[in-house]
């Protein structure tokens, strides 16, 4: 009797069929308008198909089913990428990549379930404008829990439209996804309005063409009035090309090195006077005092040549004295030592002492199981064979001082970093003059992923008025302008060099400083909303009760 099937009409049977297609095509038109396709112009028109299902469903559980198969379809399109899917990949990562599907979609869930909320507690007809509130709400709040995988974004996907992005040095990547959401709503409340009286909305129409024109135009006028600092260092990026899966294996550390000294020569002798080599360049702990003959080989090719160099390293502290072990210290083999490890960046200066960089935003699975704080026998179950899903966590956001003719703050990204809009922006406000990220994005093969993470490290050079490089490991490497432009790169899977002119700027854009300003205000009005829809119903019956005891 529970699972008695009730009739369905062939009229609602057709109207799923509709509705489930108008899903698809808002899903469809989001995943294809990220890159590394160059249609960033069809995510200011893909939530309307979206839109006009949203307000015709009426309970909480049909907007949140049509929610989830919408976004799943957003998801597949543009994150298919994430398992690898290639023939030596980790099967965990391959698990990850599915279950990633199926999660992230159910994030996704927050901003339609409080406007269902929002719809039925405070104002059904305007519920619709806070629905952009809400989604920068998810995106936010996303990119601090220990699930974070904020890659979606809306403004992630619009670094193609070169003009329209500049705006970012004002309002961020959160703002720029505000204005794609009130673009789609207000083109979506024009059509409704038009094929329900057929009357044509001029004012919302004029609103909507002024959000796209009023960023087009200041991004034009930031484009054209845009003059080098005139302050330049020559940096080279080398891209080795190392096979991800086999590089751990420790055998041939000396030619692996000696690979990237050949390189670095080269760019040396083309003018290079910082050196930058991709994440986990030598895959060992090289500083622990295991490599010391390869680490004396390094120091002296850099004191030989002048040259600085940020490189990707391993980095790992033993502690032989327990009480003296940091509260996330791990054990080794031996039971009497504990240790930390650190995915990090190190600087190597002419006669200089190294300094280090310690990656703060790990990701999740990958370099850290989430919550192994609280339950530390998921560290023992989740691992790659690769054996770095056990990273700790950095605590400093720290720049790295070169060594130059002047000294140079330079901001060192690791990876995943270069997603976190505010996170990069702190680096900036303390100081730095360019922003290095050195990654490895070859797990994924020549996918959509490692276009998407270039893409997104063009936000950031915009944001903060600052050149950005990249070193991966078999690409994309690449020069970035403070304006977005990418001034040189390198192809997928090869091994090459750049070497180009990195311009330093000391200035802060309103972005740089304010980088929360948005997020937080979001933060307020939706918790605001929150609280009120939670309390409202509570003094009603309070009143109630008052009223009825008179």
């Amino acid at each position: 009797m529970w699972f008695k099937r009730i009739p369905v009409t062939p009229e609602v049977r057709k109207e799923r069929r509709k509705q489930l297609l108008f899903g698809a095509v808002s899903g469809l038109m989001l995943g294809l308008s990220f890159p590394p396709l160059p249609l960033p112009y069809l995510m200011f028109a893909a939530f309307i198909p979206y839109f006009f299902v949203l307000e015709k469903r009426k309970s909480l559980a049909e907007i949140n089913r049509f929610t989830y198969f919408t976004f799943f379809i957003f998801n597949a399109v543009t994150l298919y990428w994430v398992g690898s899917w290639q023939p030596d990949t980790d099967p965990f990562l391959m698990i990850s990549g599915v279950m990633l599907f199926f999660w992230n979609p159910c994030v996704m869930l927050i901003p339609s379930t409080l406007y269902y909320i929002t719809r039925k507690k405070i104002n059904s007809n305007y519920a619709i404008f806070l629905f952009p509130v809400f989604w920068v709400f998810y995106e936010y709040i996303y990119t601090v829990t220990d699930f974070r995988f904020p890659w979606l974004t809306l403004g992630n996907g619009l670094p193609y439209f070169q003009s329209y992005i500049q705006i970012a040095d004002i309002i961020g990547v959160y703002g720029l996804s505000l204005l794609i959401l009130y673009i789609n709503i207000l083109l979506f409340r024009v059509i409704k309005n038009y094929l329900a009286i057929k009357k044509f909305n001029k004012i919302e129409f004029a609103a909507a063409l002024l959000l796209v024109i009023t960023p087009v135009i200041y991004g034009n006028i930031k484009i054209n009035s845009y003059k080098e600092s005139g302050s330049k260092i020559k940096v080279g990026i080398i891209q080795p090309n190392i096979d991800p899966w086999n590089k751990w294996d420790d055998g041939n550390l000396a030619q692996k090195l000696d690979a990237y000294l050949s390189q670095s020569k080269e760019a040396i002798d083309k003018g290079a006077e910082v050196l930058v080599w991709p994440e986990t360049a030598l895959p060992v702990y090289f500083l622990t005092g295991s490599y010391k003959p390869l680490v004396d080989k390094l120091q002296k090719f850099i004191d030989t040549n002048n040259v600085n160099l940020i490189t990707g390293m391993p980095h790992a502290t033993f502690y032989y004295d327990k009480e003296k072990a940091p509260e996330d210290a791990k054990p080794t083999q031996q039971s009497d030592v504990l240790y930390t490890s650190y995915n990090s960046v190190l600087l190597f200066s002419p006669k200089g002492e190294v300094q280090i960089y310690k990656k703060m935003m790990l990701v999740p699975f990958g370099e850290k199981v989430p919550l192994v704080e609280y339950i530390p026998i998921l560290g023992d179950i989740i691992k790659w064979n690769v054996g770095i899903s056990s990273w700790n966590t950095g605590k400093e956001i720290k720049n790295l001082k070169l060594k130059l003719d002047n000294e140079i703050d330079a901001a060192a990204i690791i990876c995943i970093e270069s997603i976190y809009p505010d996170f990069i922006a702190d680096f900036v406000d303390k100081g730095a003059e360019f922003i290095s990220v050195v990654t490895n994005d070859s797990w994924y093969g020549d996918s959509s992923g490692p276009y998407q993470h270039k893409e997104i490290a063009v936000l950031r050079a915009v944001e903060n008025r600052r050149t950005v490089i990249r070193a991966a490991n078999g690409g994309i490497s690449c020069i970035i302008n403070p304006i977005g432009e990418t001034l040189s790169y390198t192809q997928m899977y090869t091994k090459d060099l750049i070497v180009g002119d990195v311009e330093l700027r000391k200035e802060k854009t309103f972005y740089t400083k304010f980088p929360r300003l948005i997020p937080n205000l979001v933060l307020i009005i939706t918790l605001s909303l929150i609280l009120f829809a939670v309390l409202d119903p509570l003094m009603k019956k309070l009143r109630g009760n008052a009223d009825a005891s008179d």
